[in-house]
């Protein structure tokens, strides 16, 4: 939880992240005469970047807070699916304004889903085995978990990212309009369904069996405590959720122009876009699963990092596919012959990190050199 039973309400200085995206955004609606000022001063315009990034970033830490709390009274796996659309629903809502903000930037949405499987899967999730395993040795989690997320995540990534590239209906990475709706159909369909066994169907795969009779054993042995002091209602939090959601994603948007001025001023390569925003929306989300895995619950965060790569493709591709039909702007989804590639290899990998039921430090670091294979690329064709 974000605070300890028996402490009060949270005061409400906690919340200044939200305060201060108000601010930023409120500065950069009336000052646009100062931004365009920034923009044609090559240290003014990262400067200006990195500022309007570190305040996405604060505002997204305080959301992970407000979701984990809800989560933690929700109970698992309920929590953790929480915890996961709220990140996701940022990311997808980030995604389509800065898509359809500025100059046509038709590979941003499949950009910014290869930056998530390959941050998530490679970075953060070899970030937390390897750490898991230094301090634990082996950690078990729930083997059925795993394979229910891989078995959605594959098909996915590969239908969304990888047959764009081999469609013929028409020219280029790109799908036809009759395939992009169907693929957004099935998409949002098949995400549904996994929603339906994950939380009603087979809710004992998210669960570990012993955490469960642990917690409960601990709670009959524990003798009747005090009712704690009146902490801030499930409301509250559920608000602050869509206070801190609406500047942000209004911030996503003030951003795109200075994100494209980078990229072109300084040469870089144009997948950093959408890495960027990959990073902003999950590195808090992220931190939260490492952290599970260092206290020895390997299943939450397996339940994170898996979760938000499902939800990211799943609901990212309906929705973007809608934004290019509405605006009419092109999208390209397929990925180049190397990022294919890596690609494959991280579904491969990871099938194979998670084919046993216990994990260890080899696992973290296999994933972490595919993450780090995947940055090299990324700036060294």
């Amino acid at each position: 939880m974000s605070h300890s039973p028996g402490t009060g309400p949270e005061p409400w200085w906690r919340e200044w992240p939200l305060a201060l995206a108000i601010l930023t955004l409120t500065l950069l609606l009336l000052g646009k005469a100062w931004v365009a000022t920034a923009v044609a001063s090559p240290a003014l315009l990262a400067l200006l970047l990195a500022a309007i990034c570190a305040v996405i970033l604060a505002a997204a830490i305080a959301i992970v807070r407000h979701a984990d709390e809800l989560a933690h009274r929700l109970g698992e796996p309920l929590g953790t699916l929480l915890l996961t659309l709220a990140i996701t629903g940022l990311e997808v809502c980030m995604v389509a304004f800065v898509m359809s903000t500025g100059e046509p930037k038709p590979d941003l949405a499949r950009d910014t889903m290869f930056a998530v499987v390959m941050l998530v899967l490679n970075g953060f999730m070899g970030v937390a085995l390897l750490l898991g395993g230094l301090r634990h040795r082996e950690q078990p989690y729930n083997l059925q978990s795993a394979n229910a997320f891989l078995s959605l995540i594959l098909p996915l990534t590969v239908l969304g990212l990888v047959l764009p590239d081999y469609t013929r209906a028409v020219d280029g990475p790109v799908l036809s309009r009759f395939q992009m709706l169907f693929l957004s159909l099935m998409s949002a369909g098949i995400y549904g369904v996994f929603l339906f066994v994950q939380n009603r169907r087979h809710r004992g795969f998210f669960i570990m069996p012993a955490e469960l009779a642990e917690a409960a054993a601990e709670a009959a042995a524990r003798p009747a405590a005090p009712a704690p002091a009146k902490t801030r209602p499930t409301l509250y939090h559920a608000l602050m959720l869509g206070l801190y959601g609406v500047p942000l994603v209004l911030l996503a948007k003030q951003m795109a122009a200075p994100l494209d001025d980078v990229v072109l001023r300084f040469g870089a390569p144009p997948a950093l876009a959408g890495f960027i925003l990959a990073v902003l929306v999950l590195t808090p989300e992220s931190i939260a699963a490492v952290r599970a895995a260092l206290a020895n619950r390997l299943q939450r965060a397996v339940n994170i990092l898996l979760g938000s790569v499902l939800a990211s493709i799943g609901l990212t591709i309906p929705l973007v596919i809608a934004v290019s039909l509405a605006t009419g702007r092109t999208l390209e989804l397929g990925l180049n012959p190397a990022s294919t590639v890596m690609l494959l290899l991280t579904l491969a990998t990871s099938l194979l990190t998670f084919s046993i039921p216990r994990t260890n430090v080899l696992s973290g670091c296999v994933h972490l050199l595919l993450f780090g294979m995947y940055l090299l690329l990324m700036f060294d064709r």
